[in-house]
């Protein structure tokens, strides 16, 4: 088999990891690969002067998934691919040549007829949603967005390594914040995979209790051979530290008997 393209990542679901774009592309132009990066969840770190190294090199690959109705809240789904190419690789690739919607004599640019570049040609209007949303916000609003959901993030790993029972899986990279709850029952056990197996059920637990209180809902999951874990993805403006303080109190409420 002979490779043909590489599928690099910006922002990673689980961790919010970033690939290192400008190196894969060194190696993708030396052996002529195809490199796409899955910016979807990452992506809007290019607003931000203070972030976006995240993505440095994202100029040299040849397409790009992006997802903004994510971290910047435009309204769902706003969703975009963009490619590098221009000699019309997506008309060449979905194109129907429908004849009755896309006649090739208009008086206009028929390139702006972008209904015969996917699959589906009829679709929602998902540019024009972030178009209007930028139009009304400006650039330093959605870079606001990006810098403070960050921050954010950064408050909430630092009160993790302050608090007892608490446990980062990893220093985040990016607005992901994954960490465990020892209850105090576990917390003098010693590394070993009882301690692990043991923790694998508390997050469960604790979630299920959440939501029956109706105080909060916070996902968990596994990764790997790592034990479940809290994932935390600060997002919204409205968030504020105190409610990442609540949610740090409520988890521990909600486990420490356990």
């Amino acid at each position: 088999m002979i490779p043909f393209m590489v599928n690099a990542t910006a922002g990673t679901t689980v961790l919010g990891a970033f690939d290192p774009i400008d190196e894969i592309a060194d190696i993708c132009e030396k052996h002529n690969l195809w490199l796409h990066v899955d910016a979807c969840w990452g992506g809007a770190a290019i607003m931000s002067k203070k972030h976006k190294h995240l993505l440095k090199g994202i100029h040299r690959v040849d397409s790009v998934a992006w997802n903004p109705h994510k971290m910047l809240m435009a309204s769902l789904q706003c969703s975009a691919f963009l490619v590098r190419d221009k000699t019309s690789l997506l008309q060449r690739c979905h194109s129907a040549r429908a004849s009755y919607l896309f006649q090739q004599d208009k008086f206009y640019d028929v390139s702006y007829d972008t209904g015969d570049k996917s699959v589906q040609c009829s679709r929602k209007p998902d540019a024009f949603k972030f178009w209007l949303m930028w139009k009304a916000l400006g650039s330093r609003e959605l870079e606001q967005r990006v810098d403070r959901a960050l921050a954010m993030a950064r408050y909430l790993a630092e009160e993790i390594k302050k608090r007892e029972g608490f446990r980062l899986v990893l220093e985040p990279e990016f607005a992901n914040v994954c960490f465990w709850y020892l209850p105090p029952s576990l917390r003098n056990l010693p590394e070993s995979p009882e301690l692990w197996k043991k923790l694998h059920t508390v997050a469960p637990v604790v979630k299920q209790r959440m939501m029956k209180t109706g105080s909060m809902m916070t996902g968990y999951q596994p990764l790997g051979e790592k034990a479940n874990f809290f994932r935390m993805v600060v997002i919204s403006p409205q968030v504020s530290r105190q409610d990442l303080d609540f949610v740090l109190d409520e988890i521990h409420n909600l486990g420490k008997d356990l």
